[in-house]
């Protein structure tokens, strides 16, 4: 399938602050216009957000040494930003409130705006990546993405989310849902020195019976995993809009592998 769009960037500067999900320290964002595709930088060198540059996956997607990059990534694909420089005060973006709803919100309020540059697509072939009881499919296709969560025999069971990608849908449907945690894994994830932000503010603690903190959704697991596998296949470059995605019980590393996949499968034009 050949696919063409025009690159699109932020048309204003925005700024957030809160802390790190994981490291616990404050930290401060802030989203510019710019010109050379979507790049991070905290403290050093810019780095560009493509899969091989990601450099760890450990409950979030580091870029080089910048931390938790998916639910911004996320945010800008849902809205068709191609091209935005993003500066981070501290090794990890803020997790605000646990979702991407903040980051929406934001983009709503900054508009975007043309480049005036175009790009073409050829997507030669679908990616189908299975592993440990993981899998995603993608396909060239008009934005239809789903996600099934699976706890199996514990509470909540199985979950399953399926949407259109756009910015509307994506800022209602699936941006307010948090980050979540089964409630005995939050002993580990503390002693390996992750979570150390997590509050009821920003996660959803899944007990054995029932959700321990506030929901918006029914089903915020199945729909904050999708956030994240936006997130990170947008990585790949190409528009969300573009894709069909299914995928069961990814993570990150996984949806990385993924989205390497999906980019040796373009072949790209100016």
């Amino acid at each position: 399938m050949r696919v063409s769009f025009e690159r699109v960037t932020v048309a204003q500067t925005f700024s957030l602050e809160g802390v790190g999900i994981h490291s616990g320290h404050p930290s401060d964002v802030t989203v510019e216009p710019g010109t050379n595709g979507i790049r991070f930088r905290s403290g050093g060198d810019w780095i560009a957000a493509t899969p091989e540059n990601v450099s760890r996956t450990p409950r979030s997607t580091w870029l080089g040494n910048v931390r938790t990059v998916e639910h911004l990534m996320s945010a800008l694909g849902a809205f068709g930003v191609t091209d935005a420089d993003v500066t981070v005060s501290a090794e990890e973006l803020p997790i605000l409130g646990g979702g991407a709803l903040e980051y929406s919100l934001s983009l709503r309020s900054a508009g975007t705006a043309p480049l005036g540059i175009w790009r073409t697509a050829t997507i030669f072939g679908r990616v189908n990546l299975t592993e440990e009881g993981q899998s995603v499919s993608i396909s060239a296709g008009e934005g239809r993405w789903k996600y099934v969560f699976d706890a199996g025999d514990r509470w909540p069971g199985r979950l399953e989310f399926e949407t259109s990608i756009d910015s509307m849908t994506y800022t209602e449907q699936i941006a307010p849902a948090k980050t979540t945690v089964f409630e005995e894994e939050i002993e580990a994830v503390l002693a390996a020195g992750l979570g150390r932000g997590g509050s009821e503010d920003n996660t959803l603690v899944l007990g054995s019976d029932g959700y321990r903190s506030g929901k918006t959704f029914d089903d915020e697991p199945a729909r904050h995993k999708l956030l994240d596998l936006m997130g990170d296949l947008a990585l790949a470059g190409v528009p969300l809009r573009f894709l069909n995605v299914s995928a069961e019980e990814s993570g990150h590393t996984l949806n990385v592998k993924a989205a390497a996949r999906l980019a040796q499968l373009c072949r790209w034009e100016d």
